[in-house]
């Protein structure tokens, strides 16, 4: 992969997906093959059945990023590799294994097959802890083992000259993240956490789609070495998330309040730390500036967080059972 020139060959060109069977990958799938100018789609599948959504004119290769053997072959007449794929995990060998070897894995494939666009999907949970207002370049200060493998890939993808996304937290049809630790914590502490005056990056699935969609297929070159931000514009006040949630899903709101100081001793002493950092998160800014994305790929944002949310609340509704395992993370 050339660091100089991130151009598309003329005619139709050829994007690999990886992560294509995913919450965001199958998305962004079915909006490439809605696209204008239709892009030739091959999808690096490990395991899992292709969604019928995904099958139609597509080309499908099965390999590993944990085998870079299994990847030989893959890039060969790409113009474009999309990668989506990665692992929310607490092991550290299979963190590393998918996120950190297996994205430099496909990198070095790209690169021996002349790929000239690399666009990666990593998450802003990289920046740690906050507060975040909107600073073009925060320092990489992951907390967990997910985040921390993340960074390590997105920095061999932007050192070859790739492109990075970072959105923070991502909700819609699908989502078995963000919405289900938001009910466990309302659940387990029903309080607000510094008055639920914390601003939050968030982005809808769709919305998501579309702009990375947008973003590869775009004829112009992108930056080189760059970290794009993806979020609505408008960043949402965690007051405001909590209460259209309860409202959509029929939960009682918070009462009283709680500082991040105090979270451990209302969570129950001596608290998981893990815990108690995930329920600070919802105590602090973290909202990042996304207009270089949105400018890139040509569009305008979606509806705000409140109309996007009642859109998806029925799929919720439906599917919405058991609140996050105490070991995962909606920031990854």
């Amino acid at each position: 992969m050339s660091s100089r020139e991130h151009r598309l060959d003329g005619g139709t060109p050829t994007v690999l997906v990886t992560g294509a069977t995913g919450f965001i990958g199958h998305q962004a799938v079915h909006r490439l093959l809605a696209h204008e100018g239709r892009p030739r789609l091959r999808l690096l599948v490990h395991d899992r059945d292709v969604p019928d959504c995904c099958a139609a004119a597509t080309a499908v290769v099965r390999g590993s990023l944990t085998d870079p053997a299994s990847l030989r072959g893959v890039c060969r007449g790409v113009g474009t590799v999309l990668h989506l794929a990665s692992v929310i995990t607490q092991d550290p060998a299979t963190a590393h294994a998918v996120n950190t070897a297996g994205t430099e894995a496909l990198l070095a494939e790209a690169h021996r097959s002349g790929v000239r666009r690399f666009v990666r999907l990593g998450t802003a949970a990289v920046y740690g802890p906050g507060p975040h207002r909107g600073e073009p370049a925060p320092s990489g200060r992951p907390l967990s083992v997910t985040s921390a493998s993340r960074l390590a890939g997105d920095r061999s993808v932007l050192a070859a000259g790739g492109v990075v996304l970072r959105p923070y937290l991502v909700y819609g049809a699908g989502d078995v993240w963000l919405v289900p630790a938001l009910v466990q914590m309302i659940t387990r502490l029903p309080r607000w956490i510094e008055g639920g005056r914390a601003r939050l990056s968030l982005i809808s699935v769709d919305d998501l789609a579309r702009v990375t969609a947008a973003l590869v297929t775009r004829p112009a070159p992108l930056p080189v070495s760059a970290v794009l931000h993806a979020a609505h514009p408008r960043p949402v006040v965690v007051r405001d998330l909590v209460t259209a949630l309860c409202r959509q899903l029929g939960l009682p709101l918070p009462r009283g309040d709680v500082s991040r100081a105090d979270l451990e001793a209302h969570l129950g002493g001596p608290a998981d730390a893990d815990l108690v950092r995930r329920f600070a998160q919802f105590g602090t800014d973290h909202w990042f500036d996304s207009s270089e994305l949105w400018s890139l790929a040509g569009l305008e944002p979606g509806p705000g967080f409140a109309e996007q949310f009642a859109a998806c609340a029925p799929w919720y509704r439906e599917h919405l059972r058991d609140p996050l395992p105490a070991t995962a993370s909606p920031a990854g």
